[in-house]
C-alpha cells in the first residue's frame, strides 16, 4: 500500500462537526475528507428543525439541560447536558457573525419555534425547514475561504492506521474505488455521520452508514451507546430512499397525527399528544402502520396554505410524491434517523485512542442518553466541533503550514455489492427496529455475519457490519425497555436511571453467532 505523511490534521467528515473543527483550528493547517462535493453528503445539510438554545429571556440554559436529562430515561451525563447547554446561546451568536440567516423577529430577536419534550420554544430556524441547509451553507463558504483548509472531494477513508495503541494515519481512496493509501497524520477527527443508513427506512444520505463508528471500532476503539437509535415518527411515506422528512416543527405548530379513519391517536397515548418524547410517537407511528391504520400528519388546520412557503423542503417533498397537504393529511412512517450511540469520547472529543477524536452523529458524548431531545444534534456538532478542535490545538504541536496533500488516486477498490448492502438494510430493520426482542436480534446478528463473509475484504462493507454488529450486540445484552431501545420481551425499564452501555467491537462479535451453513 502507497504511504504518504502530512503535518496537516485529517478531518473525515464534512458535516457541521467537521467544519466547525476545520474554521476553529485555523490557521493550523487541516485536510477535510469528503465523498461528495461540501454540503451534498452530510445529514447536517439535511437537518430541518434547527438548533436548541435558551435564547429566550424567559429561557434558561438550566432548563435546556432539564429538559435533554428529562428526555434521555435516564442515560444522560447531567455534566455534559449542562457544558452542551450553557454554551448554545453563545454558538447561535458565532454563526450568526459568520453570515447564518436565522429567522428574525421585526425587533432583532431570534424567531424561535418548540418542538417535542421542550418545555419552551427554543429553537432557533432558519426558513422554517431550511436551518441544516443554510448552516452548512454558511461554514462552507468560511471553509472555502480559509488558505489553512485542504478540503479533498470525492474521497472516502476505509480505516485507521494504528501504531502501539495510537492512532498514527488513515486509509483513503477514491469514492468510486480505487487502490487504498494510508496517510500518517498528527491526529485524525472522526466527523463522518451516524449509522441511520444502515436501515431500509431512514432519513439519512445514503452514505450515512456507520463508517466512521465500525472504522474506530475495528481500530479498537470504545463505542457507547450504540444499542440506542431514534426513529424519526414523521417520515414521509413514499417510495423515496432516502426518505423525505416532515420535521418536528410542524407538528410545533400545532399539526395533527391521524389514522386513515381520521382519528388522532397521541392524545390517549400520552399528555404532550404530538409533542411527547419521539421514542413514544415512533413507536405510536408504528404500531398504527403495523395495523394497517396508514398513519398521517394532518397540517390543514394548523397550517393552511403557509405550509408551502414556511417549510418549503417538506413542500417540496409532498409535491415530488403527488401528496396535496393543503386537502389531504401527509402520510407519514417511523424511519430510522439519529444514532445517539457512537465512539465514546470525553469532553473535549478523545476517544479511547490516543491521536483519535471524534465530534458530531459520530461520538457519543452522553448528551442524548436513550433518546435525543429534538435540535440538539446540531448544537452538540458545533459544541464538540469546537471542543475537539481545542482539544487537537493544546495536544498536538502542529506546523503553521504544510503542504498540499496530493493523493495518488490509482488502481481499482473493492466497495460494497449493492445486493449485500441491500440485505444488510433489511436485517436490521426486521430484527433491530422499532420494537426488538432476542429472537430478532440473534436473528440479525446472524444475517450480519452472513453478509459480511460473503464479501470478506471489503474495508467499507466490513466498517458498515461492524457498526452494524455493535448496534445489535447492544440491544441484545440490554434487557429492558429505556427510550428507543424498546425490546417485546422486557417491556419494563429497570429504574429510572440507567447504566450505559460500553462495548468494543471484540465484545460485540463474541455475542454474534456464525451465520448457517447454506
Amino acid at each position: 500500500m502507497r504511504e504518504l505523511e502530512t503535518g496537516r490534521v485529517v478531518i473525515v467528515g464534512a458535516g457541521l462537526a467537521a467544519l466547525t473543527a476545520a474554521l476553529r483550528l485555523a490557521p493550523r493547517p487541516v485536510l477535510m475528507i469528503s465523498p461528495e462535493a461540501l454540503g451534498s453528503g452530510a445529514s447536517s445539510a439535511w437537518a430541518q428543525g434547527g438548533i436548541a438554545a435558551a435564547m429566550d429571556p424567559a429561557d434558561a440554559a438550566e432548563n435546556h439541560a432539564a429538559d435533554t436529562i428529562r428526555a434521555g430515561a435516564g442515560l444522560v451525563d447531567a455534566a455534559v447536558a449542562d457544558f452542551v447547554t450553557a454554551q448554545a446561546p453563545g454558538q447561535i451568536r458565532a454563526l450568526t457573525g459568520i453570515g447564518a440567516p436565522f429567522d428574525r423577529t421585526a425587533e432583532g430577536g431570534y424567531v424561535l419555534s418548540r418542538e417535542a419534550a421542550h418545555g419552551f420554544a427554543r429553537v432557533v430556524r432558519v426558513r422554517g425547514d431550511q436551518a441544516g441547509a443554510e448552516i452548512t451553507r454558511t461554514l462552507i463558504a468560511a471553509v472555502r475561504a480559509m488558505p489553512s483548509v485542504q478540503v479533498l472531494e470525492g474521497v472516502i477513508a476505509t480505516g485507521l492506521a494504528v501504531e502501539d495503541g495510537r492512532v498514527t494515519g488513515v486509509r483513503l481512496m477514491a469514492a468510486g474505488g480505487s487502490a487504498p493509501v494510508l496517510l500518517r497524520a498528527p491526529a485524525v477527527l472522526l466527523a463522518a455521520g451516524g449509522a441511520a443508513g444502515l436501515y431500509a427506512r431512514t432519513t439519512n444520505p445514503a452514505r450515512i452508514c456507520g463508517q466512521a463508528l465500525g472504522m474506530a471500532a475495528r481500530a479498537g476503539a470504545v463505542v457507547a451507546d450504540a444499542e440506542f437509535v431514534q426513529f424519526h415518527p414523521t417520515a414521509i411515506d413514499c417510495a423515496e430512499d432516502p426518505a423525505p422528512l416532515a420535521t418536528e416543527a410542524l407538528r410545533g405548530e400545532g399539526a395533527w397525527l391521524v389514522n386513515r379513519l381520521g382519528e388522532r391517536f397521541m392524545p390517549g397515548l400520552h399528555p404532550d399528544a404530538e409533542l411527547a418524547p419521539r421514542d413514544v410517537v415512533a413507536r405510536a407511528i408504528y404500531a398504527q402502520t403495523q395495523a394497517g391504520l396508514r398513519p398521517a400528519l394532518d397540517t390543514r388546520r394548523a397550517l393552511g396554505a403557509r405550509i408551502l412557503t414556511d417549510f418549503p423542503a417538506v413542500a417540496g417533498a409532498c409535491r415530488r410524491n403527488s401528496i396535496d397537504p393543503l386537502h389531504e393529511p401527509i402520510p407519514v412512517v417511523a424511519a430510522a434517523h439519529y444514532h445517539m450511540g457512537g465512539i465514546a469520547c470525553d469532553r473535549q472529543g478523545r476517544s479511547s485512542l490516543p491521536g483519535l477524536w471524534v465530534a458530531g452523529e459520530a461520538a457519543s458524548t452522553g448528551l442524548h442518553g436513550a433518546n435525543r431531545l429534538a435540535s440538539n444534534g446540531l448544537l452538540e456538532a458545533v459544541v464538540f466541533g469546537t471542543a475537539a478542535a481545542e482539544s487537537i490545538a493544546a495536544a498536538v504541536n502542529l506546523p503553521q503550514e504544510a503542504p498540499l496533500v496530493e493523493l495518488p488516486i490509482k488502481g481499482t477498490g473493492e466497495l460494497p455489492d449493492p445486493q449485500l448492502v441491500a440485505r444488510l438494510r433489511a436485517a436490521m430493520t426486521a430484527g433491530a427496529g422499532v420494537i426488538r426482542d432476542a429472537e430478532g436480534l440473534a436473528r440479525t446478528l446472524r444475517e450480519i455475519a452472513a453478509v459480511e463473509s460473503a464479501q470478506p475484504g471489503c474495508e467499507p462493507l466490513l466498517n458498515m457490519t461492524a457498526t452494524a454488529t455493535l448496534i445489535a450486540a447492544a440491544a441484545l445484552a440490554r434487557r429492558e425497555s429505556r427510550g428507543a431501545h424498546c425490546r417485546r420481551d422486557f417491556p419494563d425499564t429497570d429504574g429510572a436511571t440507567g447504566r450505559r452501555s460500553r462495548m468494543t467491537l471484540a465484545e460485540a462479535l463474541a455475542l454474534r453467532p456464525q451465520p448457517k451453513e447454506r
